[in-house]
């Protein structure tokens, strides 16, 4: 997910909030990221099982064995340390060039290989990718109380430094507008996490029962084979992909991201079948052109 707004709209609270409402870890995942953080040499002491989402969020000054992983003696990177939970990058533009490119192989492979003279090491990095960004130098480009003051270059130039190739593996794209006065000040409470937790696992319990015969966990795992079999839609939902397609230009990796993103929308829903409205959100998520 890439979130892009003003400073101060509440993306970075957004994603801080995100492991409340992720299921809980199964005993499998648990001992994965409990090894992980060993072989890492970052276990606590209190803790000999890992029992929650990890949520990293590292600065975008950190190195390339930092994030990737490396060493003289390989230790696994940030992208290994938020295996089965959260990768935080805020400020997306301010992350190296060549580093971020770096994240296309685990996103799409799940695993990161790490070769030096002594052999190679391959770590585990399934992990959710959440990053938000400023629209612009400034901040405010589409801010509609604070004027911006950055010329039209320096704003391409700016949303630029984040190539096609990684915008085309995140799945959902969101502005995070200024915060109102009312709303700020307002004293109703929101939907508590654990409600939505519920939900979600419940769209997981889905999937569960949707692939207990093939090795497949989540419809992120799915293939080509599995969407063709699992993400099937009906004439108006095709014609609404045939649109996006031509007007979007989208990319075949895009075209199965949304019957995917379209498959977990209407688990969440709890709908058997995936239905128009649901192929309509997942394309809204898809990045815009730029202007």
């Amino acid at each position: 997910m890439l979130m892009s707004g003003p400073p101060g709209s509440g993306k970075t609270l957004i994603a801080r909030a995100m492991p409340g409402i992720l299921p809980r870890l199964e005993l499998s995942e648990a001992l994965d990221v409990t090894r992980i953080y060993s072989v890492a040499d970052l276990l606590p002491s209190d803790e000999p099982l890992i029992c929650r989402r990890p949520f990293r969020s590292p600065h975008h000054t950190i190195s390339y064995a930092g994030l990737i992983g490396g060493g003289r003696f390989p230790k696994p990177g940030e992208i290994s340390l938020a295996h089965r939970g959260v990768l935080f990058l805020d400020e997306l533009p301010e992350f190296d060039k060549r580093m971020l490119e770096m994240l296309r192989q685990p996103l799409e492979d799940r695993v990161v290989s790490i070769s030096r003279s002594a052999g190679s090491i391959t770590y585990p990095a399934s992990f959710m990718l959440i990053t938000s960004m400023n629209p612009c130098p400034c901040g405010y480009y589409t801010d509609l109380q604070k004027e911006c003051t950055c010329s039209s270059s320096m704003v391409m130039r700016y949303q630029k430094r984040i190539s096609g190739p990684l915008l085309d593996r995140i799945d959902i794209n969101v502005e995070v507008p200024r915060i109102e006065f009312e709303k700020l000040a307002h004293d109703r409470l929101g939907e508590p996490s654990a409600k939505i937790r519920e939900r979600v696992e419940a769209a997981q319990q889905i999937q569960r029962e949707r692939f207990a015969d093939i090795p497949i966990k989540t419809n992120t795992d799915m293939g080509p084979a599995e969407v063709r079999e699992f993400c099937a839609v009906d004439e108006t939902g095709t014609y609404l992909l045939k649109s996006a397609m031509r007007q979007l230009h989208l990319s075949a990796r895009a075209y199965h991201r949304i019957l995917k993103l379209s498959r977990t929308i209407a688990d969440l829903a709890d709908k058997k079948d995936i239905q128009p409205a649901h192929i309509a959100e997942a394309i809204q998520y898809r990045p815009k052109p730029l202007n």
